[in-house]
Protein backbone atom coordinates (compact mmCIF):
# COMPACT_ATOMS: atom_id res chain seq x y z
CA UNK A 1 0.00 0.00 0.00
CA UNK A 2 1.13 3.43 -1.10
CA UNK A 3 1.69 6.24 1.68
CA UNK A 4 -0.33 9.22 1.29
CA UNK A 5 -1.03 12.39 3.54
CA UNK A 6 -4.45 13.15 4.48
CA UNK A 7 -5.39 16.67 5.81
CA UNK A 8 -7.89 17.30 7.65
CA UNK A 9 -10.16 20.76 8.33
CA UNK A 10 -11.13 21.31 12.19
CA UNK A 11 -14.30 23.10 11.97
CA UNK A 12 -17.35 21.44 10.33
CA UNK A 13 -14.78 18.03 9.94
CA UNK A 14 -13.90 17.15 12.75
CA UNK A 15 -16.19 18.70 15.07
CA UNK A 16 -18.88 20.83 14.52
CA UNK A 17 -17.45 23.81 16.62
CA UNK A 18 -19.02 26.85 13.93
CA UNK A 19 -22.07 27.19 16.26
CA UNK A 20 -19.71 28.28 19.52
CA UNK A 21 -18.22 30.64 16.63
CA UNK A 22 -21.40 32.19 15.70
CA UNK A 23 -22.64 32.52 19.34
CA UNK A 24 -18.96 34.65 20.32
CA UNK A 25 -19.21 36.38 17.28
CA UNK A 26 -23.33 37.16 17.63
CA UNK A 27 -23.05 38.40 20.85
CA UNK A 28 -19.94 40.47 20.11
CA UNK A 29 -21.72 42.59 17.16
CA UNK A 30 -24.93 42.93 19.81
CA UNK A 31 -22.59 44.69 21.83
CA UNK A 32 -21.67 46.90 19.13
CA UNK A 33 -25.61 47.41 18.42
CA UNK A 34 -25.97 45.33 15.79
CA UNK A 35 -27.12 41.80 14.76
CA UNK A 36 -25.64 38.87 13.32
CA UNK A 37 -26.84 36.13 10.82
CA UNK A 38 -25.88 32.55 10.72
CA UNK A 39 -25.89 33.54 6.81
CA UNK A 40 -23.39 35.89 7.42
CA UNK A 41 -21.49 32.99 9.78
CA UNK A 42 -21.37 30.84 6.97
CA UNK A 43 -19.21 33.09 4.88
CA UNK A 44 -17.05 33.08 8.30
CA UNK A 45 -15.97 29.37 7.39
CA UNK A 46 -11.98 29.19 7.14
CA UNK A 47 -11.66 32.54 7.37
CA UNK A 48 -8.94 33.61 10.38
CA UNK A 49 -10.31 35.95 13.38
CA UNK A 50 -8.45 39.06 12.53
CA UNK A 51 -10.44 38.85 8.58
CA UNK A 52 -13.93 37.67 10.23
CA UNK A 53 -13.61 40.50 12.80
CA UNK A 54 -13.24 43.11 9.47
CA UNK A 55 -16.14 41.37 7.43
CA UNK A 56 -18.47 41.93 10.59
CA UNK A 57 -17.77 45.00 11.29
CA UNK A 58 -18.21 46.52 7.37
CA UNK A 59 -21.49 44.29 8.25
CA UNK A 60 -22.22 46.29 10.81
CA UNK A 61 -21.05 49.94 9.00
CA UNK A 62 -18.93 50.12 12.32
CA UNK A 63 -15.40 51.25 12.78
CA UNK A 64 -13.35 50.75 15.39
CA UNK A 65 -9.70 51.95 16.69
CA UNK A 66 -6.60 49.42 16.61
CA UNK A 67 -6.70 48.89 20.31
CA UNK A 68 -10.21 48.10 20.10
CA UNK A 69 -9.99 45.90 17.46
CA UNK A 70 -7.77 43.73 19.63
CA UNK A 71 -9.57 43.98 22.42
CA UNK A 72 -12.39 42.95 20.41
CA UNK A 73 -10.74 39.84 19.36
CA UNK A 74 -9.56 39.46 22.60
CA UNK A 75 -13.17 39.41 24.03
CA UNK A 76 -14.65 37.12 21.06
CA UNK A 77 -11.84 34.44 21.81
CA UNK A 78 -12.29 34.19 25.42
CA UNK A 79 -15.90 33.23 24.62
CA UNK A 80 -15.67 30.56 22.42
CA UNK A 81 -12.57 29.20 24.94
CA UNK A 82 -14.95 29.13 27.47
CA UNK A 83 -17.43 27.26 25.02
CA UNK A 84 -15.37 24.81 23.90
CA UNK A 85 -13.92 24.04 27.26
CA UNK A 86 -16.76 22.29 27.68
CA UNK A 87 -16.71 20.05 24.77
CA UNK A 88 -15.83 16.17 25.16
CA UNK A 89 -15.73 13.12 22.74
CA UNK A 90 -19.82 13.08 22.00
CA UNK A 91 -18.82 16.53 19.77
CA UNK A 92 -16.93 14.37 17.13
CA UNK A 93 -18.90 14.51 14.06
CA UNK A 94 -20.25 10.86 13.00
CA UNK A 95 -17.41 8.02 11.87
CA UNK A 96 -14.20 10.12 11.77
CA UNK A 97 -12.74 8.15 14.27
CA UNK A 98 -13.56 5.25 11.94
CA UNK A 99 -11.84 7.18 9.10
CA UNK A 100 -8.88 8.36 11.07
CA UNK A 101 -8.05 4.67 12.89
CA UNK A 102 -8.40 3.50 9.03
CA UNK A 103 -5.64 5.66 8.07
CA UNK A 104 -3.70 5.03 10.71
CA UNK A 105 -3.74 1.55 10.84
CA UNK A 106 -2.67 1.40 6.80
CA UNK A 107 0.27 3.66 7.97
CA UNK A 108 -1.11 6.77 6.09
CA UNK A 109 0.21 10.19 7.14
CA UNK A 110 -2.64 12.07 8.92
CA UNK A 111 -2.39 15.66 9.92
CA UNK A 112 -4.78 18.57 10.91
CA UNK A 113 -4.73 22.04 8.54
CA UNK A 114 -6.39 24.40 10.26
CA UNK A 115 -6.97 28.15 10.63
CA UNK A 116 -8.13 27.76 14.09
CA UNK A 117 -5.64 28.81 16.68
CA UNK A 118 -7.12 26.90 19.37
CA UNK A 119 -7.04 23.23 17.40
CA UNK A 120 -4.91 21.77 19.96
CA UNK A 121 -7.16 22.46 22.98
CA UNK A 122 -9.87 21.05 20.87
CA UNK A 123 -8.10 17.81 19.92
CA UNK A 124 -7.51 17.53 23.40
CA UNK A 125 -10.78 17.97 24.82
CA UNK A 126 -12.20 15.59 22.25
CA UNK A 127 -9.61 12.76 22.62
CA UNK A 128 -8.18 12.85 19.22
CA UNK A 129 -4.95 14.42 19.82
CA UNK A 130 -2.90 11.60 19.28
CA UNK A 131 -4.56 10.56 16.11
CA UNK A 132 -2.60 13.56 14.11
CA UNK A 133 1.12 12.78 13.10
CA UNK A 134 1.32 16.50 13.09
CA UNK A 135 -0.89 19.29 13.39
CA UNK A 136 -0.26 22.97 11.66
CA UNK A 137 -2.89 25.51 12.79
CA UNK A 138 -3.62 29.29 12.93
CA UNK A 139 -0.28 29.81 14.92
CA UNK A 140 2.05 28.31 12.40
CA UNK A 141 0.49 30.27 9.16
CA UNK A 142 0.40 33.82 7.86
CA UNK A 143 -2.05 33.56 5.12
CA UNK A 144 -5.49 32.60 5.21
CA UNK A 145 -7.49 29.99 3.34
CA UNK A 146 -7.73 30.08 -0.09
CA UNK A 147 -4.32 30.39 -0.10
CA UNK A 148 -2.93 27.44 0.39
CA UNK A 149 -0.28 27.31 2.87
CA UNK A 150 -1.80 25.68 5.63
CA UNK A 151 -1.97 22.68 3.38
CA UNK A 152 1.29 22.80 1.83
CA UNK A 153 3.02 23.34 5.61
CA UNK A 154 1.08 19.83 6.70
CA UNK A 155 2.15 18.08 3.64
CA UNK A 156 5.94 19.19 4.60
CA UNK A 157 5.65 17.85 8.15
CA UNK A 158 4.58 14.69 6.81
CA UNK A 159 7.23 14.40 3.98
CA UNK A 160 4.68 14.00 1.54
CA UNK A 161 4.80 15.42 -1.41
CA UNK A 162 1.34 17.88 -2.12
CA UNK A 163 0.04 15.92 -5.17
CA UNK A 164 0.05 12.73 -2.88
CA UNK A 165 -2.15 14.33 -0.30
CA UNK A 166 -6.06 14.24 0.24
CA UNK A 167 -7.76 17.32 2.31
CA UNK A 168 -10.97 16.56 3.96
CA UNK A 169 -12.97 20.20 3.70
CA UNK A 170 -16.10 21.69 4.61
CA UNK A 171 -15.61 25.24 3.29
CA UNK A 172 -15.25 26.62 -0.48
CA UNK A 173 -12.05 28.70 0.81
CA UNK A 174 -10.31 25.38 2.21
CA UNK A 175 -11.86 23.47 -0.97
CA UNK A 176 -9.76 26.16 -3.35
CA UNK A 177 -6.44 25.75 -0.88
CA UNK A 178 -6.75 22.26 -1.57
CA UNK A 179 -7.20 22.85 -5.27
CA UNK A 180 -4.10 25.24 -5.68
CA UNK A 181 -2.06 23.18 -3.65
CA UNK A 182 -2.53 20.37 -6.10
CA UNK A 183 -4.05 17.89 -3.55
CA UNK A 184 -7.19 16.11 -3.53
CA UNK A 185 -10.13 17.94 -2.30
CA UNK A 186 -13.10 16.09 -0.20
CA UNK A 187 -15.90 18.37 0.14
CA UNK A 188 -17.77 17.77 3.68
CA UNK A 189 -21.12 19.18 3.47
CA UNK A 190 -23.38 20.78 0.45
CA UNK A 191 -22.62 19.89 -2.89
CA UNK A 192 -24.12 23.27 -4.18
CA UNK A 193 -21.68 24.86 -1.72
CA UNK A 194 -18.88 22.87 -2.39
CA UNK A 195 -19.40 22.29 -6.25
CA UNK A 196 -15.61 22.95 -6.92
CA UNK A 197 -14.23 20.09 -4.58
CA UNK A 198 -12.87 16.42 -6.48
CA UNK A 199 -15.47 14.79 -4.42
CA UNK A 200 -18.11 16.11 -1.98
CA UNK A 201 -19.76 13.76 0.89
CA UNK A 202 -22.82 15.01 3.51
CA UNK A 203 -20.43 13.37 6.04
CA UNK A 204 -17.96 10.95 6.67
CA UNK A 205 -20.79 7.94 7.37
CA UNK A 206 -20.76 8.29 3.22
CA UNK A 207 -16.98 7.15 2.79
CA UNK A 208 -16.57 3.58 2.62
CA UNK A 209 -13.17 1.56 3.23
CA UNK A 210 -12.95 1.04 -0.63
CA UNK A 211 -12.84 4.65 -1.29
CA UNK A 212 -10.26 5.23 0.77
CA UNK A 213 -8.02 2.53 -0.35
CA UNK A 214 -8.97 4.08 -4.39
CA UNK A 215 -7.38 7.45 -2.81
CA UNK A 216 -4.73 5.43 -1.28
CA UNK A 217 -3.60 3.35 -4.50
CA UNK A 218 -4.05 5.87 -6.95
Amino acid sequence: MKTKGFIFDLDGVIVDTAKYHFLAWKNLANSLGFDFTETQNEQLKGVSRVESLKKILAWGNTTVSDDKFQALMALKNTEYLEFINKMDDSEILPDVPRVLDYLIENNQGVSLGSASKNARVILEKVNLLSKFKTIVDGNDVSKAKPDPEVFLNAAKSLHINPEDCVVFEDSVAGVQAANTANMISIGIGSKAVLHEADYIFNDFTEISTDFINKLINN
